[in-house]
Parts: C-alpha cells; sequence; structure tokens
C-alpha cells in the first residue's frame, strides 16, 4: 500500500458504515512528536477529551508519560482504571460531581488526584466536603487569560484565592492553570506572540506568589494550539490534546506542525437523488455538525462541495457522477475530532489495510461507575 492510500482498508465490504477508523501507527509517531517537542515526558500533561480510550492511555503511559489532563469524571475514572500515576481534571466540580471526585479520590488512594478552582465560594464548599471525607483536595487556580469561558483574571483577587487556600488544612494548592484556547492565529510568529502576551499575566502572579513566601505553583497551560510555545517553556507543563490524532480544522490552520491525521471517518455513498448530488451516510449522529461547511476533508474525492447535512445524511454537489456509485466507501477526515470520536462507541483499528480489533471510547458516557 503506498502512502497516498494509506488509510484504505482491503476489504471494506465488511466494514458497516459509517464508522471511525484509527491508525495505532500514526497516534504512536504523533505521541513521539510531543514527546519531542517538550525535550521529554516531565512537562507534559496531555489531554485525554479526543479520544476517551484505554489503548491510546496506555500508548502514551508506554513512552514513558505519567501525567494526564480530563475533562470529566468518567476521563478521570478512566484514567485511574489505567493506573495513570497524575491526574488533573480540568473541569471544576460541582454540584454531586464533587462528590463523585472525592469518591474517585477514595477509591483510588494510591494515584494523585488534582482539579481546578476558580472563586472562594467553591473552595469553601471542596474544604467542607474534603473535610467531612477525611481528604484532601489538590487544587490548581484556573486563570482566565482571555478565553473568558472559566477561570479567574490573574490580579489581586486569584492571588488572594491561592493564599487562602494554601494555608486550609483539606485543601492542597498545587499550582495554576491556565487554557488559551482562544489563542489560535495561523501565522505560527503572531501566534506566539499573542501566547506570550497573553501568559505575561501568569509569569506575574506566579512570580508574586513565589515572593510572598506561598508554595511554589506549578504552572500547566495551553492545549495544542500554544503547545509548541508552552512546551519550550522552564517549568512549564504542556497540555495538549488533539494532537493524538488531528484532525483538518487544526491541520489547516496550523500546517507548520507536524501532526499526522490518525482518525478517519469511514462513509459510503446511500444515494444520488438529482444529477450532481450525492449524498452519504454521514449525519450529525456520526460527525461533529458544530462548524461550518466542509465538516470534513475527503480523501478519496478531489473536488465537491458539502451543501447540507441531517441526522443520518450529508448531501454534496459533484460535477462528475460517472465514476461514483451507490455503495461506493469513502474516507474523510473530520474538521472536528474530539466531538465526532464521542459519536461513536468503538473506533475500529486498522493495521496493513485491515480492521484488527476495536477499541472501546470508554469514558464516552458521563458515568463509567462513579
Amino acid at each position: 500500500m503506498n502512502q497516498a492510500q494509506w488509510y484504505q482498508l482491503n476489504s471494506p465490504e465488511h466494514i458497516i458504515s459509517p464508522a471511525l477508523l484509527v491508525y495505532p501507527e500514526r497516534i504512536q509517531q504523533n505521541i513521539q512528536t510531543m514527546i519531542n517537542m517538550a525535550g521529554g515526558t516531565e512537562n507534559l500533561r496531555p489531554h485525554i477529551k479526543t479520544h476517551k480510550c484505554a489503548e491510546i492511555i496506555k500508548l502514551q503511559m508506554a513512552q514513558g508519560i505519567e501525567k494526564f489532563k480530563c475533562a470529566t469524571i468518567a476521563e478521570a475514572e478512566l484514567l485511574a482504571s489505567c493506573n495513570a500515576p497524575d491526574i488533573v481534571l480540568a473541569m471544576q466540580p460541582v454540584g454531586i460531581n464533587l462528590n463523585r471526585f472525592v469518591s474517585l479520590i477514595k477509591k483510588f488512594p494510591k494515584l494523585k488526584f488534582a482539579t481546578l478552582i476558580d472563586n472562594r465560594a467553591t473552595s469553601n464548599t471542596m474544604a467542607a466536603v474534603a473535610e467531612k471525607n477525611n481528604v484532601t483536595i489538590a487544587l490548581y487556580i484556573d486563570l482566565n487569560t482571555g478565553m473568558n469561558r472559566t477561570g479567574i483574571v490573574p490580579s489581586s483577587e486569584a492571588f488572594d484565592l491561592y493564599k487562602s487556600i494554601s494555608k486550609h488544612s483539606s485543601l492542597s494548592i498545587q499550582g495554576l492553570h491556565v487554557y488559551d484556547g482562544h489563542i489560535r492565529n495561523p501565522d505560527p510568529v503572531a501566534r506566539k506572540i499573542d501566547c506570550d502576551a497573553a501568559f505575561e499575566k501568569v509569569l506575574a502572579l506566579k512570580t508574586q506568589l513565589i515572593s510572598a513566601g506561598l508554595p511554589k505553583p506549578t504552572v500547566i497551560a495551553g492545549g495544542s494550539p500554544s503547545f509548541p510555545f508552552h512546551c519550550k517553556r522552564d517549568n512549564v507543563v504542556a497540555s495538549p490534546g488533539t494532537t493524538l490524532l488531528w484532525d483538518c480544522g487544526y491541520g489547516d490552520l496550523f500546517p507548520e506542525m507536524e501532526f499526522l491525521p490518525a482518525a478517519v471517518l469511514f462513509t459510503r455513498i446511500i444515494s444520488k437523488p438529482k444529477a450532481g448530488i450525492l449524498c452519504f451516510d454521514l449525519g450529525h449522529k456520526s460527525i461533529a455538525p458544530e462548524m461550518a461547511f466542509p465538516r470534513m476533508q475527503f480523501l478519496t474525492l478531489d473536488h465537491g462541495k458539502q451543501i447540507s447535512q441531517s441526522e443520518e445524511h450529508l448531501v454534496m454537489e459533484y460535477d462528475d457522477l460517472k465514476v461514483l456509485e451507490v455503495g461506493e466507501p469513502h474516507y474523510a477526515i473530520p474538521k472536528h475530532i474530539c466531538p465526532t470520536v464521542a459519536k461513536y462507541e468503538s473506533l475500529l483499528v486498522v493495521r496493513d489495510g485491515k480492521v484488527s480489533e476495536e477499541w472501546k471510547v470508554a469514558a464516552r458516557n458521563q458515568k463509567i461507575s462513579i
């Protein structure tokens, strides 16, 4: 099989469509690229929200990665079941999720858990729950450097929150967390300038905390777009996620990044309702639909325009129907892989053109057992 056809199956007639195919050799290469960029595994904390899969966690652990980040209690439990030593829940747990987080700490006492905090009221609630359960909750202050989604602005208020947590016997302050997903200029030079400017406020707060004699903060920073910059900083732990499977959305925006698409949609033409129109079995239920068209990059069609999508169908204008028949298999890279993975119960693992096994998307739902 030549490189141009790395994604193709030898016997596609046996595969149900739509499906999501993954390619372990490419995933392993992406893991190695992350490690090379970070200069090792010590300052690397990959996010598992993209794949939610035990096998991919274990591929990373086999290459020496011990620190991970996740977004849900189910993802944290999945990491714990894989014996990942160091787990950060990057979503401030509120309501019953706080109790679930404490249950994780108690169920897996040999593992290190931490989560995020961005306000005094929630920290007081956490302290009360920790005391009641006779546990210590490790915390990172979640900082808002411009994304305006979660977090507290690096300021005197953030300083005071850090200081108050450091004095509480049931809470353990670990450091600072910043996600800068709003920084995504396609020009890497301009993106680095934006990233460095936003991060200056984080560094200033860190310096202030150390000068005040407070516990020295560990800094967790960034996602995939800012990973090339944060991974080069001293004493900063970078936390990419999409880099493991990649997609055409980031691939188009950031072509300088050397990550490989490692997840491919398998689909079929299900109808040719009129001249110049093709319909595929690739609806909202099979690919993340929040992006503008095109929502995927076809690897087997050189041209065509995606014009509509519904629950089960994707409709495309195409100007050469002579070579395309109903039932033909096709392959496409999704524009946004993270929510696309969550559409599937399992990933079909492709080795040497054959589906060799299935990997369960084990943290696809909100709950595994806790």
